[in-house]
């Protein structure tokens, strides 16, 4: 599926003419809001982290491609238990459509996770991979410096024995060159 993503962003850029100016590099980082959905579950909002990688391919003035790879930290409090913590390398496929020049953007599209790590072994067994899909608004404040908010949604299962889906409020901020 990787490699998929990777061959249809080359083509995007290929067939498009895309000069050097209109691919950027990037790192980013910031805070997740997460908790789970589903029924009969009695959880509440868990503060953790992401960071990671990003490349913006520009495709027309007011449109680009944002692939990113990203390890996150998820998952929910439960009351009178240990927090739930699912730990995942996440590769969202954004479109970028400026709204204002090349300032303000709303981004959207899937976002494939790979789980790494989890500490709910003994309370259930999570599904190896997370479908999801991402929305949310982007602002370069600068030239390089940039600040994204986004809202993250699952939409498969993330254990076949618990009806309950991911779902994250993430802010970042990052640094293209």
């Amino acid at each position: 599926m990787s490699k998929l993503i990777v061959l249809i962003v080359f083509l995007i850029a290929a067939s498009t003419n895309v000069e050097a100016q209109a691919i950027k590099f990037g790192v980013k980082a910031g805070a997740n809001f997460s908790d789970f959905e589903g029924n009969d579950i009695n959880t509440s909002t868990l503060t953790s982290y992401h960071f990671g990688a990003l490349v913006e391919i520009k495709v027309f003035s007011k449109f680009a491609i944002q692939p990113e790879a990203m390890f996150s930290s998820q998952g929910a409090k439960v009351e009178g238990s240990n927090d739930f913590k699912l730990d995942y390398i996440n590769v969202p496929v954004l479109a970028k459509f400026y709204l204002i020049s090349d300032r303000l953007s709303l981004d959207v599209g899937p976002q494939f996770g790979f789980l790494v790590d989890d500490n709910v072994a003994e309370t259930f067994e999570t599904e190896s991979f997370d479908f999801a899909a991402v929305g949310g608004i982007g602002l370069n404040i600068t030239k390089n410096l940039f600040a994204q908010a986004r809202y993250v949604v699952g939409l498969t299962e993330m254990s076949k024995e618990a009806e309950v889906k991911n779902k994250v409020i993430q802010l970042s901020v990052g640094y293209t060159f």
